[in-house]
C-alpha cells in the first residue's frame, strides 16, 4: 500500500469501523466519514493511540446531494491524497411499493447509489493519474439473487456490483482496483438499526459471520484485483447456485418478514 489516505464512509460503526480498525493496524492513514461526529472522534482517538496513524474526521450525511462535494473539498483543503476509498454507508431502506412517501425513496437512492457513484467520480480519476488506488463498494449477497418484498435494497446493491465490475475493467491497468464486497448475514448493528432484531434472533447462528472475517476477505480481494468478493465459505458455496439460470428459480427468499 502507498502512503496516502483511505477514506471510509459510514465509518462510525459496523463494517466501517472494522475497516478502520484493520487498516489502522496495517499503518494506513484514514479519513473517517459519517453523520455522528462524536462517534467518529472517539474512534479516531482510539486508532491514533493504538497505531500512531493520522486520522481525519469529516462529518457528512451522504443522503444529502451536496455531501460528496463537501467531502472532496475538505480533503482538498487539507491536501490529503486519497488513494483508498471504501463506500460503506448504507441503510436497509423503505419498501418500494408499500412505503408511500417518495421522499424516503429518493433519499434511499441518493445514499445507496448516487452518492457512491459521485464518490467514485470525484476521487478515482486522480487515483488513475497517480497509478494507484484501491476502492471497495460494500454491496451484499442480496445483490446476487432476486427476493420477494422490499424491492429496493437488493437492486441498489446489484447496481454497486455492476458499477464495481465496470470500474475495475476500466482502471485496473492503471493500477486502480475496484471490488464489490458481497457479505451475507454479518454481526454488526445493521439489523438492530433497521428494526429487524426479531428476525436476526430467529435465524440460525451458522448463517452469520463476524465483521472481522468480512473485512479481511474484502481487503484481500481488492489487493488481488477481484471485481467481486463474496464473503464467507457458506455464501461462496451458494453463490454459483444463486447465479445459475438452472437453479436460481428454486430459491424463494423474502427480503423482510411479513407484517404482523
Amino acid at each position: 500500500m502507498s502512503g496516502g489516505y483511505t477514506l471510509i464512509t459510514g465509518a462510525s460503526s459496523g463494517l466501517g469501523a472494522e475497516f478502520a480498525q484493520q487498516l489502522a493496524a496495517k499503518g494506513r492513514n484514514l479519513v473517517l466519514v459519517a453523520r455522528r461526529r462524536d462517534k467518529l472522534q472517539a474512534l479516531a482517538e482510539t486508532l491514533r493511540k493504538q497505531h500512531g496513524i493520522t486520522v481525519v474526521v469529516i462529518d457528512a450525511d451522504l443522503m444529502l446531494p451536496g455531501a460528496a462535494e463537501q467531502i472532496e473539498a475538505a480533503c482538498r483543503d487539507q491536501q490529503l491524497t486519497i488513494d483508498g476509498l471504501i463506500n460503506n454507508a448504507g441503510i436497509a431502506g423503505p419498501d418500494l411499493l408499500n412505503d408511500r412517501d417518495w421522499t424516503q425513496q429518493r433519499d434511499f437512492f441518493q445514499l445507496m447509489m448516487t452518492s457512491v457513484a459521485e464518490m467514485c467520480h470525484r476521487f478515482m480519476p486522480a487515483m488513475a493519474e497517480r497509478g494507484y488506488g484501491r476502492v471497495i463498494n460494500v454491496a451484499s449477497v442480496a445483490a446476487r439473487i432476486p427476493r420477494s418484498g422490499g424491492c429496493n435494497y437488493g437492486p441498489s446493491k446489484a447496481y454497486l456490483v455492476a458499477l464495481s465490475e465496470e470500474l475495475n475493467l476500466t482502471l485496473a491497468r492503471q493500477g486502480v482496483h475496484t471490488t464489490a464486497l458481497c457479505p451475507g448475514f454479518t454481526h454488526t448493528d445493521f439489523h438492530e438499526t433497521a428494526g429487524l432484531s426479531d428476525m436476526k434472533a430467529g435465524m440460525p447462528k451458522w448463517l452469520w459471520y463476524g465483521a472481522d472475517t468480512v473485512v479481511r476477505d474484502a481487503l484481500n480481494g481488492v489487493e488481488a484485483g477481484k471485481p467481486v468478493v463474496v464473503s464467507g465459505r457458506l455464501y461462496r458455496f451458494l453463490d454459483p447456485l444463486f447465479q445459475s439460470v438452472f437453479t436460481r428459480r428454486f430459491f424463494r427468499i423474502k427480503a423482510r418478514p411479513d407484517p404482523a
